[in-house]
């Protein structure tokens, strides 16, 4: 048996169940996704993956001039009276699906 060695890491709870749920329907261990992780680490000399900031994220309110918040409202009321309108829940479901949440 090869040698192992511990590491400790601490994650949100949440973050922990999502990814133990995806992991359990790929039947990999959660031990094994971190040391895949950690290979590909060494084998990349790097993270893995690419790491940026979400180009399309949701507007901060806060963060917008009142002639920007009177054109976003325009824009809203446009789409409705057009009939380009969304369930809650179909908006929901993307926002999770884009941002994660």
């Amino acid at each position: 048996m090869a040698r192992t060695s511990n590491v400790f890491a601490r994650i949100e709870p949440e973050i922990k169940e999502q990814a133990e749920q995806v992991l359990e329907q790929l039947g990999i261990p959660m031990s094994n996704a971190i040391g895949m992780f950690l290979r590909q680490v060494v084998m990349q000399r790097g993270i893995p993956f690419e790491m940026k900031l979400p180009v399309n994220k949701p507007l901060a309110i806060d963060s917008l001039t009142k002639e920007q918040f009177d054109e976003e409202m325009q824009k809203g009321m446009d789409d409705i009276k057009a009939g380009r309108v969304y369930s809650a829940e179909s908006v929901e479901d993307e926002m999770r699906r884009i941002y994660g949440i």
